[in-house]
């Protein structure tokens, strides 16, 4: 029941990332619920793999990086969902990362209290 309510709340910062970001296109919410399927399931997939194969950068740049990876993965959901979901630019996927990322921890904290 936490995973679903996590979907959800993921889906729900897409679109508030969508709303901010004018070079983010996110075509309606059951996208956004696809965008953030896929980004669990690449989170739990190609995520470790990178974070493996980068971190002596990782560390070299005090866990920075990881905003990279994290962009990397946005950029490959859009690759996966084609033009419903578009990023235009890495710089805005970074951008959208870190936003993302803080999101995230204040959903992660409401699931779990």
């Amino acid at each position: 029941m936490r995973w679903l309510i996590s979907l959800v709340l993921n889906a729900l910062a897409l679109m508030l990332i969508d709303y901010l970001f004018d070079s983010i296109i996110i075509e309606g919410f059951l996208i956004a619920i696809s965008a953030s399927l896929i980004l669990s399931i690449l989170n739990v997939i190609v995520k470790p793999i990178l974070v493996v194969l980068t971190l002596p950068i990782t560390i070299l740049t005090l866990g920075l990086f990881l905003f990279i990876i994290n962009a990397i993965t946005l950029m490959i959901t859009q690759l996966l969902l084609g033009d419903g979901f578009i990023i235009e630019g890495f710089g805005t996927a970074i951008l959208a990362a870190i936003l993302f990322s803080i999101l995230n921890l204040f959903i992660n904290r409401i699931i779990r209290d």
